[in-house]
């Protein structure tokens, strides 16, 4: 799948017919240095919010010096609910120029990812149950940014049978009041956000 930017367009999004609760979404992805992308999930479109704008949870495509890819953004909503300076380790997976591999493990509240096979976020959070799954070119503002390119290949999604990787040692951020997910009771902590 090739995405292309267009000057004067909004974001513009490819998405699933069939909505999505609990899966593994892993994908390969190639980004030109100059654009900001993402991949929708859990995410809705309706009428009744905001004329029918896209809005939901969005694992981060970033290939700038920031180095947030990985990173969990709330698309139309609340902004930012994992940004990567919370895991300067995840900062580092993205490779400039080349294919990276994502996944996306989605069970129950716990909302983690991984780039390069590198831990990147981990959120608990409640908002969204489900939703639908979308491939996102984001919005230019730079005539010379017009037709730069994002590519993604081998996307797969697994819904059932699905077992919680390892817990993957990366600070927890857990937005559901009064609760503590199982790594943090691991990790002996608490974080209030």
């Amino acid at each position: 799948m090739v995405g292309t930017s267009v000057m004067g367009e909004p974001n513009s999004f490819l998405a699933t017919e069939k909505e999505y609760g609990d899966f593994v979404l892993e994908f390969e992805f190639k980004i030109d240095s100059t654009l900001n992308s993402g991949v929708q999930f859990r995410s809705l479109s309706r009428p009744d919010y905001m004329k029918g704008r896209v809005h939901g949870y969005q694992f981060e495509l970033d290939p700038s010096s920031r180095a947030w890819t990985g990173g969990i953004y709330d698309e139309a909503r609340n902004g930012w609910l994992y940004a990567l300076n919370l895991n300067p380790k995840g900062q580092t997976a993205f490779r400039q120029s080349a294919w990276n591999k994502a996944r996306i493990e989605c069970i129950g509240t716990s909302l983690r990812t991984w780039v390069n096979g590198i831990p990147a976020a981990h959120l608990i959070d409640a908002t969204t149950a489900k939703g639908f799954i979308a491939l996102q070119v984001h919005a230019i503002g730079k005539k010379e940014d017009a037709g730069k390119q994002i590519m993604w290949r081998n996307i797969r999604i697994k819904t059932n049978k699905l077992k919680p990787a390892p817990l993957q040692g990366v600070f927890v951020i857990n937005t559901i009041p009064n609760s503590l997910s199982e790594a943090e009771k691991k990790a002996g902590s608490i974080t209030f956000v």
